[in-house]
């Protein structure tokens, strides 16, 4: 550790079992080493030092600073706005996973699903637009088996497997799908709002084979805001403050999206979780789908789903909260079934090591049964994952 990070913190009282559908992993230095066939392995990601001394990764000509992003979990309050440049700026747990596991008992979490970080552009894009589609689909399965591997497969009950994809070829993506739920991973991660990153469009029927593979394996679809950028920014606004401030519209914005593409209508097993966009405008927004049929009219593209928007947003779809301390009242209009936690490792927005107390002071007033269904029982069925012996409350 260096001086930028804090000693270890004590050990967290347990009073809630917790499963973090939305936390972060740092992709390790030689990660890929060996993981390629012999002729494409030069072309594999790897991490170098540029001028200034910083460690980046460099993929298909292209350089990815900040490979903590934004990892500022058990940082020193002084230190926490500026990027790690190093991999020893960061907590170990940020990348190792026996460091992980430590960091996860500190806090007091039971189990955890990890999205990956910059190098993959949040949901495998990066890899999926090599100028060799060779490449990017050998990169994109190397990095699957790697969390197969050294990732989940040594703590297989503390980690939820989550995957990526090949995202331009559909066929591609699909058998990639395939193979990792034949593995037992349970969900992987998608773009929220592809065409904002040079793919076809929700609306295109390019994902077709993707989401037919999703529903046919149950590998729950997981959209994390600002996989696919960050809000249209006002000439001179503090991108940092206005970015963050708007996390909930652009979640807001990709789950009715996917809603109108048809795709959760058509598939009534599908599940899409929504990572990190908080819940307090999912209850707007069944609000609006139901008044758009009752009274303006405006649903034509629904009348022959058979069923109302509103009920597909709450059969298909599933919310994650760090806290919502106001809006927590929402929740059976969400329903309560509905929504997940999530801790946010290692992220600025993140709750540890204090995700107990977090939990006990915006929650604590809820009865246990909603709070097991909150802190980890949601979950556990959605990812299809063990619990402890006993579970708490």
């Amino acid at each position: 550790m260096t001086d930028l990070l804090l000693p270890d913190p004590e050990p967290r009282e347990v009073r809630y079992t917790v499963i973090s559908v939305d936390d972060h992993l740092v992709e390790p230095p030689g990660m890929f080493e060996g993981r390629l066939p012999e002729r494409l392995q030069p072309f594999a990601p790897r991490v170098v030092e540029d001028e200034k001394g910083n460690q980046v990764w460099e993929f298909d000509g292209n350089r990815y600073t900040q490979v903590g992003m934004n990892a500022v979990a058990g940082r020193r309050p002084e230190t926490r706005s500026l990027e790690p440049t190093r991999f020893e700026d960061m907590r170990r747990g940020c990348w190792d996973i026996d460091a992980r596991i430590r960091d996860m008992d500190i806090a007091g979490v039971w189990a955890s699903l990890n999205f990956p970080s910059q190098i993959t552009g949040f949901c495998g894009r990066v890899f999926s637009a090599a100028a060799d589609p060779e490449v990017g689909l050998a990169v994109t399965r190397a990095w699957n088996d790697w969390l197969y591997e050294e990732w989940w497969q040594p703590y297989p009950d503390r980690i939820i497997p989550l995957g990526i994809t090949y995202l331009t070829d559909p066929e591609a993506g699909a058998a990639e799908i395939r193979r990792n739920a034949a593995r037992g991973f349970r969900s992987v991660a998608l773009p929220e709002r592809p065409h904002r990153i040079g793919l076809p469009s929700l609306f295109s029927g390019h994902w077709d084979a993707i989401i037919e593979a999703c529903a046919e394996t149950e590998t729950v679809i997981s959209l994390h805001v600002g996989s696919s950028g960050m809000a249209d920014m006002a000439p001179g606004a503090p991108m940092l403050e206005l970015g963050a401030t708007t996390f909930g519209q652009l979640s807001l914005q990709a789950c009715a999206e996917w809603l109108w593409s048809g795709y959760p209508a058509r598939h009534p097993g599908l599940r899409i979780a929504m990572s990190e966009g908080g819940i307090g405008w999912v209850a707007m927004l069944l609000d609006r789908l139901d008044n758009i049929v009752d009274r303006a009219g405006y649903a034509k593209h629904a009348e022959q789903w058979g069923i109302r928007p509103a009920d597909v947003l709450t059969r298909n779809f599933r919310f994650c909260t760090i806290d919502d301390p106001s809006t927590i009242d929402t929740r059976h209009r969400i329903g309560i079934e509905n929504i997940m936690l999530e801790t946010d490792y290692p992220h600025g927005d993140g709750t540890w090591p204090d995700t107990q107390d977090v939990i006990a002071k915006a929650w604590g007033h809820l009865p246990d049964d909603e709070l097991r269904l909150l802190t980890h029982a949601n979950a556990a069925r959605l990812f299809r994952h063990p619990l402890p012996p006993n579970p708490k409350p």
